[in-house]
């Protein structure tokens, strides 16, 4: 099943565009102000015969590097005043966010991986007379040359995201961890950038000036209350108040005490919900159900659950991959495949020239509402018995970045992903949806669901859960098959929709399952499993006037995930520095 929200950026880009160019810059204004927003395509025009033999190109077997893999495309040639040579790629124009800029002055060839912070409305590309870079906003045009110094610069401040060109572009660099983002990027402007300090202040007060006044509204009494009408309780047997180690403030809810299956607004976090279960308090219409599921044992009946439960009219989901996971190259799982001399399951074994930060950019921060540690690893992120182990090379977990194809989206597998207007789907991928790709902006891939439609469009257990081999389900180190995991889900309540993210502290396939039915799901997937770092999940509030924001972990013990600034304040994994997992994360409207 597939459920999807509309959004609209018009308000929040134009304040974007307005307040990067207003920033004290090294480009130049070189045309009148524009009275709308540039057409973000319009440079990247490619024949259609060059676009269909890309896109066929994408779908064969060869070796090639991740740029020569991207079935959109597209490239833009010129030369510099000083004779460098440049070419310039956007990796997706329909997405518009990343760019791979190659630069020659004679020395050999350089690839710089650029990110546009504003894809809606930023346009990208080269000046055919003197090869500057143009940025087209509603508010006008500016050009640059970063190539001569400030690439250089930017790649050796060791950011993950180096502002350029009057911070209208990054360049992103591989993460490290070693640094808060943050703290770094403030230094850099400070240190570098004229006027760097105006620039803080921009992004901080005004470029997402309306996300800080929604961060810090008291919340609505009565929208809180009709929210958990919608939602309901869970179906169970009994509905016991439960101690529970997700320390929130609730609203008419006491922290740490808890009704077994209800929902209960998070206080400062407007949209964001927390339950807490045990799956043996689960009713028996669903426990009972044949054919469906395993019976759960004593240990998994009694095992807390704990979920957050998310509005999706505010918020839109978006996904980043860690500095080392998960890999491209091929997992060890499958066998009986031939390998053909591949270096990985696409045709390469790096995503080299693209910088994986590991962390979401920092012009991000003050909208963070939730993050949430991503999928499988490569190396279990593939199929060891059953069909999908032996076809599609093995049928590795795919994912896409900013419009940008990572990993083939393979048929068969669950996948939550993000569209161009920012609806938010989870659903089996068919070879039937490649022809979304196009819209597409972020995709992440994890197995086989845990719940599916059935033959009548009902809701029920997938087909794998009980199929511990064909389901590629795991265990933990010591191949237990009850361990710590973590999952999502989509439902519809109340003609909202809603992203549940649960962690069970000891549970099989078939204890999730029933748990996520007795909460209504429509459709739900395994992320990651064995640790609380590797089902890491947490959300930011914010008391009204306050500076920053505060930490709420789905289990407290997430909370060593963390680090600490010299002052003893809290740093975000994901968010304050880089981790070398994959992330989704949920930004405020």
């Amino acid at each position: 099943m597939s459920m999807a929200i509309s959004k609209s950026v018009a308000v929040r880009t134009m304040v974007l565009a307005l307040a990067a160019l207003a920033a004290p810059a090294t480009a130049q204004e070189t045309t009148e102000p524009q009275t709308e927003a540039p057409d973000t395509l319009a440079p990247w025009y490619a024949p259609a015969a060059q676009r269909a033999a890309q896109f066929a190109a994408h779908a064969e077997t060869m070796t090639r590097d991740v740029v020569d893999f991207q079935p959109f495309r597209a490239e833009l040639l010129a030369q510099a005043d000083d004779g460098t040579a440049l070419r310039l790629i956007s990796l997706n124009p329909y997405a518009n966010a990343w760019f791979v800029l190659e630069t020659d002055s004679g020395g050999g060839t350089e690839r710089w991986h650029l990110e546009n912070p504003a894809p809606a409305i930023f346009a990208l590309s080269l000046d055919p007379q003197d090869g500057a870079l143009v940025i087209d906003t509603p508010a006008g045009r500016s050009t640059c040359s970063p190539w001569d110094g400030e690439l250089a610069a930017a790649r050796q401040s060791g950011l993950p995201y180096a502002p350029l060109c009057a911070a209208q572009l990054f360049l992103r660099n591989p993460g490290s961890g070693s640094r808060t983002m943050r703290e770094a990027v403030t230094e850099f402007l400070r240190g570098y950038v004229p006027f760097g300090e105006n620039i803080i202040n921009l992004i901080k007060d005004t470029l997402y000036e309306d996300a800080w006044l929604e961060t810090s509204q008291i919340l609505d009494e009565a929208e809180v209350g009709q929210t958990v009408a919608a939602l309901g309780r869970a179906h169970l047997r009994q509905h016991p108040v439960m101690r529970s180690n997700l320390q929130v403030e609730l609203v008419g809810g006491e922290p740490g005490r808890m009704e077994a299956g209800a929902w209960y607004a998070v206080a400062q976090a407007p949209g964001i919900y927390a339950s807490v279960m045990q799956p043996g308090m689960v009713h028996p219409d669903i426990l009972n159900r044949r054919g469906e599921a395993n019976p759960l044992d004593g240990v998994e009946n009694t095992a807390d659950v704990y979920l957050f439960g998310f509005d999706l009219s505010r918020f839109d989901l978006r996904y980043e991959l860690g500095t080392e996971h998960p890999a491209v190259t091929w997992s060890p799982r499958p066998r009986g495949i031939a390998r053909a001399g591949l270096p990985g399951p696409d045709g390469f074994d790096t995503l080299d020239p693209l910088a994986m930060t590991g962390m979401l950019n920092p012009v991000l921060s003050d909208r963070i509402a939730a993050v949430i540690a991503g999928g499988f690893k490569r190396d279990h992120g593939a199929f060891r018995a059953g069909r999908m182990s032996t076809t599609n090379n093995g049928t590795h977990y795919g994912f896409v970045v900013n419009g940008v194809v990572l990993s083939r989206l393979q048929p068969g597998l669950a996948t939550i992903f993000a569209l161009d207007d920012g609806a938010i789907h989870m659903r089996t991928w068919q070879e039937s949806d490649q022809t979304l790709l196009p819209r597409i902006r972020f995709a992440r891939q994890n197995g086989v669901p845990l719940i599916e439609p059935g033959a009548d469009g009902a809701p029920v257990a997938g087909a794998h859960v009980r199929d511990w081999g064909v389901g590629n389900w795991s265990g933990s180190g010591e191949a237990r098959l009850r361990t710590l995991r973590a999952g999502a889900c989509l439902r519809e309540a109340g003609g909202r929709n809603f992203l549940i993210y649960a962690v069970f502290t000891s549970a099989t396939p078939s204890g999730m399952t029933r748990s996520l039915q007795a909460y209504g799901c429509d459709y739900a997937m395994l992320l990651d499993m064995n640790s609380l770092d590797l089902t890491y999940a947490a959300i930011y509030t914010r008391q009204p006037g306050q500076e920053g924001a505060s930490i709420v972990h789905l289990d407290r013990r997430m909370g060593e995930s963390d680090q600490t600034r010299r002052d003893g304040s809290a740093m975000g994994r994901f968010v304050d520095f880089s981790d070398n997992r994959d992330f989704l994360y949920l930004l405020r409207r």
